[in-house]
């Protein structure tokens, strides 16, 4: 063999060992793991506190890792992963069997993991006293059978998020129409609709309840300074009941759903070690703190009895 080809072959080696060996071996970047790289996720806008709570932590830990979140509404993120422009989406439904049939047939396989129970949450003006509904009501609101606040003696407007976002699909699943009535409207996101109800007395608004529920944190109780929660009833003379957690876990609260990671990215990368992170014990438990109900964590309710 001639000296060309021997030095060639041990350069060749050095750089091998070089490669995996060396701390600073620019190769072992080029590959995202569970703990480090770059992942962009679509999330549900009406989740957004939780999921910006859950990636500040997320990155705490994993210095190296950069989650690139999009918050859009809840139709428009499934037809980006249908068009195969994002890997990791979060929305307030797992996939059907036909759809899943359908990845299926495009060689797409997902993995589907629920991470919490959530609920929708209606909100009023302090100035509205009709803070008592039953579920018959809301759909008549919604539908546009009752029209006017028996307090105020006001038209009713409905304000939601965004177009086709989950908030108003539930809605419209809920009261099994395909529009709701013309007074139901959108404006851009949830915190939008908060400052909109405390502006207009005469106006009832839905969120999602990450978005009031964490009282520990303070953007949260600037967000409740100046409205109302609506607490729901399943009928005339039953019990009503607000979006707390041990009333979503019961069921209680009737405007319940669920939130969803759909995944479709490769097992050791960065965008699967987020979903692990979620539906871990760290992920539970931001959920668990955020006053919403784990979905793998058991939730411990307290009952009092008066002697």
């Amino acid at each position: 063999m001639k000296l060309k080809n021997i030095l060639s072959l041990l350069f060749l080696a050095f750089l091998m060992l070089f490669s995996c060996n060396s701390e600073y071996n620019p190769m072992r970047y080029q590959t995202d793991t569970h703990g480090r790289g770059k992942a962009k996720i679509l999330i549900e806008e009406s989740f957004k506190r939780l999921f910006d709570t859950s990636i500040f932590t997320f990155e705490s830990q994993f210095p190296k890792a950069d989650i690139i979140p999009t918050y859009m509404a809840e139709s428009d993120i499934i037809d980006a992963f249908y068009k195969n422009k994002v890997k990791t989406i979060v929305i307030s439904r797992d996939f059907t069997a036909d759809e899943k049939k359908f990845l299926r047939k495009k060689q797409v396989e997902v993995r589907s993991d629920k991470v919490a129970i959530d609920a929708i949450a209606l909100i009023v003006n302090p100035a509205n006293f009709d803070t008592l509904m039953t579920v018959k009501q809301l759909k008549e609101i919604l539908t546009g059978k009752q029209a006017t606040w028996n307090s105020l003696k006001t038209g009713i407007n409905v304000v939601y998020d965004q177009k086709n976002s989950a908030n108003y699909n539930y809605l419209k699943e809920y009261c099994g129409e395909e529009n709701l009535n013309k007074n139901v409207f959108a404006v851009n996101s949830n915190e939008e609709v908060i400052n909109y109800i405390k502006k207009n007395p005469n106006a009832i608004g839905v969120i999602g309840t990450n978005w009031i529920s964490d009282q520990d944190d303070f953007d949260v109780l600037d967000f409740l300074s100046g409205i109302k929660v609506v607490a729901l009833a399943e009928k005339e003379g039953g019990n009503y009941f607000q979006p707390y957690s041990g009333f979503i876990y019961t069921k209680e609260y009737p405007l319940v759903r669920d939130i969803w990671i759909i995944n479709k990215a490769r097992k050791a990368g960065l965008n699967t070690g987020f979903v692990l992170f979620m539906v871990g014990d760290s992920g539970q438990t931001i959920v668990q703190k955020s006053s919403l109900v784990p979905a793998i964590n058991p939730v411990r309710l307290i009952q009092f009895k008066e002697e």
